[in-house]
């Protein structure tokens, strides 16, 4: 389970867009006050924690907004078209995405936005960049999601969310070894190579888990 900060820390992305997406947010429109709910289902309601499968719902979100700051109302609008008519009633948790339920979603998507083809070819593309960061068992459940270490074009798999291993916090595939343990003890003043050497782990190991800490703190 992880808090709203935790999650949006490990994603590398902002806490607000976050919060926004699991518990909704007020906005004036015609000098009204209104709301707009979230649109990520929490497992408990009274538990304002998120699981590993939020994660990726928001890890595949983001891609669906890289490009175009999407309106919640029309993202909602698409999810209830994916869950009513197409009977997939968690579609960026599904690997429909890829088959042809899921292209029938993304056409709805793109109508709802107006996208030129130019436009949806670009989000098919970004989609396709982030799912391919996500490892499923033989059902098709994400179980592992591999985050970005830096821009949203890096294929390193060097860090990994695997809620099996190091309490679902990110860490170095294969190791167990969670990467703010790393940072932390590089910050301190601890040399690289020596910690590479206790851990049993590569220098570029050591390096990559420091550099996705340290972005996810700027």
């Amino acid at each position: 389970m992880y808090t709203v900060a935790e999650a949006a820390h490990h994603l590398g992305m902002p806490r607000a867009t976050l919060r926004s997406w699991v518990f909704g947010r007020n906005y004036r429109a015609g000098g009204e006050s209104r709301f707009s709910p979230g649109v990520l289902r929490r497992p408990d309601p009274s538990d304002e924690r998120l699981s590993f499968t939020n994660l990726v719902e928001a890890h595949v979100l983001r891609a669906l907004r890289v490009e175009h700051e999407v309106p919640m109302p029309l993202v909602r609008k698409a999810l209830l078209y994916a869950e009513n008519e197409l009977g997939i009633p968690r579609i960026l948790i599904s690997d429909e995405l890829r088959a042809a339920p899921g292209e029938m979603f993304l056409k709805e998507y793109s109508r709802l936005l107006s996208l030129t083809v130019s436009g949806q070819l670009a989000m098919e593309k970004m989609l396709d960049q982030f799912l391919k960061r996500l490892s499923r068992d033989v059902d098709g459940i994400p179980i592992r999601l591999y985050p970005f270490i830096a821009p949203e074009v890096d294929d390193r798999r060097v860090v990994s969310i695997d809620p099996r291993i190091a309490y679902g916090r990110p860490s170095l595939p294969g190791k167990g070894i969670s990467t703010a343990v790393l940072a932390e003890r590089a910050n301190a003043g601890e040399e690289i190579e020596d910690l590479a050497t206790y851990y049993g782990l590569t220098i570029e190991d050591v390096e990559e888990a420091v550099i996705y800490e340290g972005s996810r703190a700027a």
